[in-house]
């Protein structure tokens, strides 16, 4: 069933995104590994897809492994077609995202994309200064999608950042002698 969902997957978004590990008849394994890369001149990152995923209420696959700038999607036996369907149309939608970033529709820093993924707090603030919609920020699946709706805790971080400058919230050392 892991390997049928896999093609299932791999089968509904060729049309939109670049499988790669595909055999002489088309079909990959127990993964899916969808490539990302082609659309790097754009600005477009596999970490602007992987966060808005988060948006459609998905935990992001396995990014960069085993090729970087692409998703390993490993739906298990237990997915069913339902999920499955709802995942391939979030990745549907970030391709027509992506698409209105490369017909210069706007920007890739001020896309959905780049801002993802959004928050409570960002969708409720009295302000929106975002040149896309709250509904489509928040509920990019549509309003069928707000009885699944996760909330992520935070916004948009820098990963590299917090890579590069670790805060440690331990209490001091004095506290273990």
């Amino acid at each position: 069933m892991a390997i049928l969902n896999a093609n299932y997957l791999a089968k509904r978004l060729e049309a939109h995104y670049p499988i790669l590990y595909t055999g002489k008849h088309g079909f990959v394994a127990h993964e899916c590994i969808i490539d990302i890369r082609g659309f790097k001149d754009t600005g477009v990152t596999v970490d602007d897809v992987a966060k808005r995923l988060m948006d459609f209420g998905f935990h992001a696959p396995t990014m960069s492994f085993p090729v970087a700038g692409t998703l390993m999607i490993e739906p298990t036996e237990s997915e069913s077609k339902t999920e499955l369907d709802r995942f391939c149309d979030a990745m549907i939608v970030i391709r027509e995202e992506i698409q209105q970033i490369i017909d210069g529709h706007i920007a890739h820093p001020q896309s959905a994309l780049a801002q993802a993924p959004h928050t409570a707090e960002d969708v409720l603030a009295d302000e929106w200064r975002r040149p896309y919609s709250r509904q489509s920020g928040a509920f990019p699946a549509g309003d069928a999608a707000a009885g699944v709706k996760y909330w992520p805790p935070v916004s948009r971080i820098d990963n590299a950042h917090g890579d590069r400058n670790l805060v440690c919230s331990c209490p001091p050392m004095e506290t273990y002698q």
